[in-house]
């Protein structure tokens, strides 16, 4: 079936949608603010003996894919809050370092051995 570009009929009273901008500025419906995810999205800066290393919290709302932890070869399910640790310091800059950014059990980078393999 066609679709129509006739604008929609208003439903109880509102006005009505005129397609893609139907996001009015001022409107007056603000988002509640979820501190949670707020506080995830920060990412913290931790130095190690293996070097710099930024760690960004994901809360289990948010883990929404199945990863591989590097520490423990098991997988990070969906679900599973956990962490997301990237080289600060990587040798080729910090776009490099975020490109190789890994998925950590917390337990596992909590608990993660310095020596070299």
């Amino acid at each position: 079936m066609p679709r129509s570009n006739r604008p929609r009929r208003p439903v109880s009273g509102k006005p009505a949608a005129t397609g893609r901008g139907t996001g009015q500025k001022g409107n007056g419906d603000v988002p509640e603010l979820d501190l949670e995810r707020a506080r995830a999205g920060i990412a913290r800066r931790e130095s190690a003996p293996d070097g710099e290393w930024m760690v960004r919290s994901m809360t289990a709302r948010n883990a929404a894919k199945t990863y591989i932890c590097p520490e423990c070869s098991t997988a990070v399910l969906p679900g599973v809050a956990h962490l997301v640790v990237w080289k600060d310091d990587h040798l080729f800059g910090a776009a490099a370092g975020l490109a190789e950014r890994r998925h950590w059990h917390t337990n596992c980078w909590n608990s993660r051995s310095y020596r070299y393999r």
